[in-house]
C-alpha cells in the first residue's frame, strides 16, 4: 500500500520499505522516561512520560533529535506491548503520557491509545509533533489525544524549504493546528495545575529570523486569542550546521527579549518562555533505549 499518511505523500510501500520518514509499518521507539524539561504544566515535579518514536518526515537541518529522526535507532514494538509501555511510564508517577513525534506510526499508535483508554486508563495523552500533519491523519487521533502540543516552525515558505525541505510547512501547519484546535478547544486544568486538556503551541526562534517569529506569533494570538497557550523557546542548540553559517551561533538574549517584547505588545498573556540555559546539549536526552 502507497504511504499518504503525512503532507509528503511519499508512496512507500512500507510494509517493504522505509517511507520518506524512515519508518516503517512496525512501531519503532527509541526513548521512554520521565522528563521534567517540558512546559511546566506538562513535567510538572514528577515528569512527562515521554515516549520518543524514531523517524520524521520533516528533517530539520537543526534538528536535536537527529539521532532518531532518520528511523534508524530504537527497538520495534507491537501495539500491545505499546500499550503495556504507557502503564509502566504511569507506575513510575508522571503526570501524562507524551507521545513524541508518532506521525509515521499513527494507526497503530491510536489502537494502543485507544486499547488502554478503554482499559480505563486516566492520565492525559500528549500529541507532541512538528505541526507538519494532514488535517487526516490527525483524525485518527480524535477523542484519543487529550493535549495537543504542536511545533508552528514558519511563516516563509522560503524557510522552510531552506531549513525543513518543505515549502508547504505554513499552510500545512495552519490547517493542523485548526485541526487539533477542533478536537481540543478548551484548557482544562487539574487541581494539581496540570494541564488536563487543551493546546500549546510551540515556537522555536531562529538565529537571525526574529521578522519571521513575530509573524508566527502574529498569526497565532490573532487566529485564537488567549485558547491556546503559546511557548517561545529560545533553546535553538547549533548542532553540525557548519554548511548553514547563519545558523551556526545560539540565539542572543537582544533577539529573544525582542521576540517577548512583540508578544507582549500583541496582548498575548498565555504564554511559557525560556531562559538562555536551555540551549544547550545537556538538555538533549540520550536515545539509548531507555525505559523501552
Amino acid at each position: 500500500m502507497e504511504c499518504t499518511l503525512c503532507p509528503r505523500r511519499c508512496g512507500a510501500d512500507r510494509t517493504n520499505t522505509p517511507g520518506f520518514c524512515g519508518g516503517t509499518s512496525r512501531i519503532k521507539v527509541a526513548r521512554a522516561a520521565p522528563h521534567l524539561w517540558e512546559e511546566p504544566c506538562l513535567s510538572g515535579e514528577k515528569g512527562s512520560g515521554t515516549i520518543f518514536f524514531s523517524g520524521c518526515q520533516l528533517k530539520c537541518v537543526y534538528c536535536q533529535n537527529r539521532a532518531i529522526s532518520d528511523g534508524g535507532a530504537g527497538k520495534i514494538l507491537t501495539t500491545d506491548e505499546l500499550t503495556e509501555l504507557f502503564y509502566r511510564l504511569a507506575s513510575q508517577g508522571v503526570h501524562n503520557i507524551n507521545l513524541v513525534t508518532p506521525d509515521p506510526y499513527l494507526p497503530r499508535v491510536a489502537e494502543a491509545v485507544r486499547t488502554a483508554k478503554a482499559q480505563g486508563f486516566s492520565l492525559p495523552f500528549v500529541m507532541n509533533c512538528s505541526g507538519y500533519e494532514t488535517a487526516e491523519s490527525l483524525r485518527l487521533m480524535e477523542g484519543l489525544v487529550d493535549i495537543y502540543l504542536p511545533d508552528f516552525k514558519y511563516m516563509s515558505p522560503l524557510l522552510a524549504k531552506k531549513y525543513s525541505r518543505a515549502p508547504d510547512y505554513p499552510a500545512v501547519a495552519k490547517a493542523a493546528l485548526a485541526e487539533m484546535f477542533r478536537q481540543q478547544p478548551n484548557m482544562e486544568w487539574g487541581s494539581d495545575g496540570m494541564l488536563k486538556r487543551g493546546v500549546i503551541v510551540r515556537h522555536l526562534l531562529l538565529p537571525g529570523h526574529l521578522e519571521d517569529s513575530k509573524r508566527v506569533l502574529a498569526y497565532l494570538y490573532q487566529t485564537y486569542g488567549d485558547s491556546i497557550y503559546i511557548s517561545i523557546m529560545s533553546q535553538f542548540t547549533p548542532l553540525g550546521l557548519e554548511n548553514y553559517p547563519e545558523l551556526n551561533r545560539t540565539v542572543t538574549e537582544e533577539e529573544y527579549e525582542t521576540l517577548i517584547d512583540f508578544a507582549c505588545r500583541l496582548g498575548i498573556k498565555n504564554a511559557f518562555i525560556q531562559d538562555g540555559s536551555a540551549a544547550s546539549e545537556s538538555f538533549i536526552p540520550a536515545f539509548n533505549g531507555e525505559g523501552v
